[in-house]
């Protein structure tokens, strides 16, 4: 089985304690990894064999091959 290389977002945070939640792949959607940032710090993600998608909590702005959208929190 050949490993998945999937997109990247970036997200910045606009406030203290923006969380990002990686959750899995498979049959049971579950947390498996979670950040919290600080205002102004920026995470880059990976959507992954692990990671099917990224839910992000507070004020931020993400980035995407897509286009730049902001969180209204």
């Amino acid at each position: 089985m050949e490993p998945t290389h999937g997109e990247y977002i970036v997200v910045k945070a606009k406030d203290q304690g923006v969380q990002v939640i990686g959750l899995t792949r498979g049959q049971d959607t579950k947390f498996h990894h979670t950040e919290k940032l600080d205002k102004n710090e920026i995470l880059i993600c990976q959507f992954t064999d692990h990671t099917s998608a990224i839910k992000i909590r507070g004020k931020a702005v993400v980035m995407t091959k897509y286009g730049t959208m902001e969180t209204d929190q």
